[in-house]
This record gives structure tokens, sequence and C-alpha cells, in this order.
């Protein structure tokens, strides 16, 4: 039998490089003869996470637009241009049978090269608000899966797909991992937790926020699984040396995330669309913080289609220094309200979405 050959290409943020990864595990376990080739942009996390999930992975030296005027933009002009001539040697090279993007500066040269090509394409939105590229790309492809209703305010009607976001697939049986994730971060059972995640690269305030903080959580008894991200780091690990407090467990980046959300009784987290994907499908109270700095405020629209069904709170990122920790260990004290949410965010979990996606890319091939 001839090999399947499938790229997947873009990244940029573990909210794009954790629903790839998960989707070609997928393929991998439907087609036994298959080889899959990532394309992701230089510097960018996907050129690490990619190799560790025991994949192949070549990087474009493409970055982003800037929405205002700079001299950044000559550069990406050129840029540009330079993965668009990489992204023809890449398709001509490896022959794909089906390009797929998960959205991201990669995914655009590498999706408008195979579609000239007459390669069969499918992106992945995760967002309520689609992305740039995703939007590009949008009258070129075959096929585009979404997460959310309401979609074809972007995309064309008779291409969406209603799949919703692969998640890691760590993540689906965290309820008989709390014992084991208690003994992994050395915490103790009669406490609450709070587990604060920032996504991969870090959030600023949401730092800020539990720096300022330390003492009221210590007092309250809290126990916190803290992942700071790499730039506050440092910060963060100083702060609770000088507190003494050992229920303060600080991470740069978090391994274990499955064993995280068994023992979490509330998350703090940015609103990415992976991070509410996975959210819903472990089933967990959360705040959302969502990041000003994203292309159209899209955090904070997904951050709605959670708090519209009582499924979750939301703080504004400019108010969150002050009021993220008051208001988190209010609700870690209020068990109807935990409850409630645990309730509504479980009705609104896709299941198997990397499967399904993974059904749609074999129906594709030739």
């Amino acid at each position: 039998m001839e090999k399947i050959k499938i790229i997947i290409s873009g990244g940029g943020t573990g909210g794009h490089v954790f629903p790839a990864i998960s989707i070609a595990n997928a393929l991998k376990k439907k087609i036994e003869n298959i080889e899959i080739l990532f394309v992701g942009a230089l510097g960018k996390i996907e050129m690490i996470k990619v190799p560790d999930a025991g994949y192949n992975i070549i990087g474009l030296p493409i970055a982003g637009f800037q929405r205002k005027i700079t001299f950044k933009n000559i550069a990406f002009f050129w840029k540009l241009l330079v993965s668009l001539q990489k992204s023809r040697k890449i398709i001509k090279d490896f022959q794909p049978d089906v390009a797929v993007g998960v959205g991201g500066f990669a995914s655009g040269p590498i999706l408008q090269t195979a579609a000239k090509k007459g390669i069969p394409c499918l992106i992945q939105e995760q967002n309520s608000y689609p992305g740039i590229t995703n939007k590009i790309l949008a009258s070129k492809v075959q096929k585009i899966c979404v997460a959310y209703e309401g979609m074809e305010r972007y995309f064309p009607k008779e291409k969406i797909i209603m799949t919703g976001n692969p998640v890691r697939q760590d993540l689906e049986n965290i309820f008989t991992k709390k014992e084991e994730g208690l003994k992994h971060f050395h915490l103790q059972g009669n406490k609450k937790i709070l587990l604060v995640v920032g996504g991969s690269l870090g959030a600023r305030t949401i730092n800020q926020s539990i720096l300022k903080h330390l003492d009221f959580i210590t007092e309250n008894k809290i126990q916190v699984i803290w992942q700071t991200g790499k730039t506050y780091y440092d910060t963060a690990v100083a702060a609770v040396e000088k507190l003494g407090n050992p229920d303060i467990k600080v991470f740069q980046f978090i391994q274990k995330m499955d064993f995280a959300f068994a023992v979490a009784d509330l998350v703090i987290s940015r609103a990415g669309a992976s991070t509410i994907s996975e959210l819903c499908l472990v089933k967990k109270p959360s705040i959302l913080v969502p990041s000003p700095n994203v292309a159209e405020d899209h955090q904070t629209k997904n951050a709605m289609a959670l708090i519209k069904n009582n499924a979750a709170l939301m703080i504004e990122d400019k108010e969150s220094v002050e009021k993220l920790v008051p208001e988190a260990i209010a609700l870690l004290k209020d068990n109807f309200r935990l409850n409630a949410y645990t309730e509504n965010i479980s009705k609104m979990a896709f299941k198997n979405s990397a499967d399904v996606i993974a059904d749609e890319i074999i129906k594709m091939i030739k």
C-alpha cells in the first residue's frame, strides 16, 4: 500500500500546537502507513513541542503583520516571500495527500501553496472569532472545522463542520488521577487547591495578581499550583521562598497538566480556545481573564460562550490585579457556585474532537 502523507501547519502558541499534535496522533491510530510532516514558524513553541511529540517539523521564517505602521512590516513582506518559496519546495518534495492548517502564521504559506497545486486542504479554527490567516484561507480550502456556533458569519456555511477543539489525550481520564496528582505535587487532599495558568507564554497581570496577594492566599490556607511562564518564573520563586509557604508550588511550565486538572478545585486562566475546550472536558470551575493583547479581542468572545451559560466567571484584565485573587478565594469557599459551574461547563464539552477531525481528513485523501 502506498504511504499516505499529511502536512500539518501552523502554531505560534500552545493553543495551536497541542490540538495539532492531537490530530496527528489520531491520524496515526487510524492509518498504519502514514507519514506526517509539521510546518511551523521558526523560533515559536512548535519547534520544541512537535519534536518532543515524536514528529518531524520544518520551520518557516514567517512572522505576523503589525497593524500599526512600523518598520517591522518591511521585514514581514520579505519573510513572507521567503516562506512562500520554501513552502513550494516543501510541497514539491513531500507530495502531501492532504494539507491541514491549525491557525497561526505558518499555515498561510503552506496551505496557499498546497491549494494552488490542487491538494485537498482543511483548516481548523479554534476560536469563536477566526484569525486573519484562516479568514484568508477559507475560500481556498474544502473543509473548515470549528468549535463554536455561528461561524457562518465568517466562513462559507457549506464548508463548516462542527467538531470542537482537540485537547491533549492525557486529559480525557483525569477523574481517576486525583490521588496520583496530590502525590505528584506534594499537596493535601483536605485543603482547597487553586490552579493558575497563564498560557504557555505566561500572563503578566495574572502573575501580578498572585504576587500581590500571596499573604492573603496564605492566610486563607489555599494550596496553589502556579504556572508562571518563563518570564515571571524567577520573580515568583523568590517571592514564594521569602514567604516560606510550602503550599504554593511554582512552575515555569506544568508538564503533567492532567494531574494539575485532576486535583484543582478552581482554575484561573486566560481564555484561549484550547484552554476553554480543556476546561469543558475536565469539568472544572474557572475564572477567565481574557488577554487584551489578541486580535479582535477574541478571548473575550471565547469566554462569553461560557459566561452566558453560567459556566464560568470572567474578570477583565485591567481589573485582575485588584479583584482576581479575592474573587477566587470567595468562590473556593462557595460550594454551591462551584458545583453550578461544574455542572454547566460539563454540558459544553465536545468529546473525541481529534478523531472527528482525523476522519474528515481521511475522507479527503484521493
